[in-house]
């Protein structure tokens, strides 16, 4: 695991409420979030997130985890808050120096950083979420148009290339009368 996310708490700051319009459910808001987290993180770190709510007032039946679109979605058991499991999976951590926890509880800030893991604040972690998506996508829109298959080089290279070696090679050509040899 790369990335441990506390739920509820930055489904909190987010303002992620599920479809518009209806009062939203707990089940609607939890899956506006993780449909948000997977169009967000990367695949690979999609397969290593994973995100941890309360379960205290959950209805009858609902697993203990669960994956969507690659992330794994565990609720903390009746008996349990989140913020327990989430200490209980810091501690778990085979090698928590790779793991970042998102989550402003001071008390699992407080867990990760004894077990040497990386923490961040869930309001900041989900602004630079969205912004490392406002960057990728200006930067996708002033792309600009790609090199044909088998071409490596950008159209109007070798005219420019060109230029450059005939203009190099006028300065190395020797002119005037101080450039002649003398006979002797």
């Amino acid at each position: 695991m790369l990335l441990l996310v506390d739920g509820y708490n930055l489904l909190h700051v987010s303002g992620l409420f599920g479809p518009a319009g209806a009062p939203p459910t707990l089940e609607q808001s939890r899956l506006a979030l993780l449909e948000f987290l997977a169009a967000k993180l990367p695949g690979p770190l999609r397969k290593k997130t994973t995100v941890v709510f309360d379960a205290a007032a959950a209805p009858p039946g609902l697993p203990s985890q669960m994956e969507h679109a690659e992330i794994m979605v565990r609720f903390a058991p009746r008996r349990q808050t989140a913020d327990d499991l989430i200490a209980d999976l810091i501690s778990q951590e085979a090698d928590p120096r790779h793991l970042t926890v998102v989550s402003s509880d001071h008390a699992i800030q407080r867990s990760a950083r004894q077990r040497g893991a990386k923490f961040v604040d869930s309001e900041v972690w989900f602004r630079e979420l969205k912004q490392s998506e406002s960057a990728s996508t200006a930067a996708a829109a002033s792309e600009k148009p790609q090199t044909p298959p088998g071409n490596p080089f950008p159209p109007g290279y070798a005219e420019a290339e060109a230029a450059e070696l005939r203009a190099f090679d006028d300065e190395l050509r020797p002119r005037g009368p101080s450039s002649r040899r003398r006979k002797s």
